[in-house]
């Protein structure tokens, strides 16, 4: 008995094999010599003319040979497409991660686009933004967002300064040098806060993702090895087309 997966593996064969005769008949019939013939003899008015031999060409591409032929080629290719699409209707299997059935009875199809979603959303996960791990995050209950701890840093000034280098004399003024201090004014405390995720909860959900993946994977293998009935539906159609 055929399977499933036997049917897939043969059908992109089929298809290439069929576009090319399809093709090559297309080509065939396009050329009019091909389709032409020709026969011509000839007769002098009377014995003393002239012989010349007869002239024929003979006809090399008949169309309803070339019609035939295509209907021969395309049958097959109906015939294993509708064995394929009426398999799908019935190719089912569950989806399993941990033991537990997930999904129950999921056709091949829906387990195909599963495939394509899934491998989508692990790239969306993959990319999501995560906190610095150089800092120390807290959930903030308040903001519903992760927080740091508060950091104290001091604001300063730059305050003149008078720095005396000779006292004054009754016949020399004081030298004093001016200079700038830096003097403490206040204190800045600051808290950073954060919408990311830990990369610990990214990992997880990555996970989480793969695992759901390779359980699509193996459920679409099963569904794959579901035995088919062989559908003849191309000789219907051509019957009926080219009769």
């Amino acid at each position: 008995m055929t399977k499933l997966n036997q049917i897939l593996a043969v059908e992109k064969g089929v298809k290439s094999d069929v576009q090319r005769k399809v093709t090559d008949a297309y080509n065939r019939i396009q050329k009019a010599p091909l389709l032409s013939g020709l026969s011509r003899t000839y007769q002098p008015i009377d014995d003393e003319g002239e012989q010349l031999p007869p002239e024929s060409t003979r006809v090399q591409v008949q169309a309803e040979e070339v019609l035939k032929d295509v209907g021969t080629a395309l049958t097959r290719l109906f015939d294993v497409t509708a064995t394929k699409d009426w398999a799908n209707c019935e190719a089912k299997a569950d989806v399993v991660v941990d033991g537990e059935v997930l999904l129950e009875d999921v056709p091949v199809t829906y387990l195909l686009f599963l495939e394509k979603q899934l491998s989508e959303v692990y790239a969306f996960v993959s990319k999501l933004p995560t906190l610095d791990p150089a800092e120390t995050w807290t959930r903030d209950e308040a903001t519903d967002t992760w927080r740091t701890e508060p950091v104290k840093t001091t604001r300063t000034k730059k305050v003149p300064r008078n720095h005396v280098l000779a006292e004054a004399t009754d016949k020399h003024p004081a030298q004093v040098q001016v200079y700038n201090e830096d003097v403490v004014v206040g204190y800045w405390t600051k808290i950073a806060f954060s919408g990311a995720m830990p990369q610990r909860r990214v990992n997880e959900l990555l996970a989480r993702v793969q695992k759901l993946q390779d359980a699509v994977k193996y459920a679409r293998e099963e569904a794959n090895g579901t035995e088919v009935v062989d559908r003849k539906i191309g000789d219907k159609v051509f019957a009926y087309l080219f009769r």
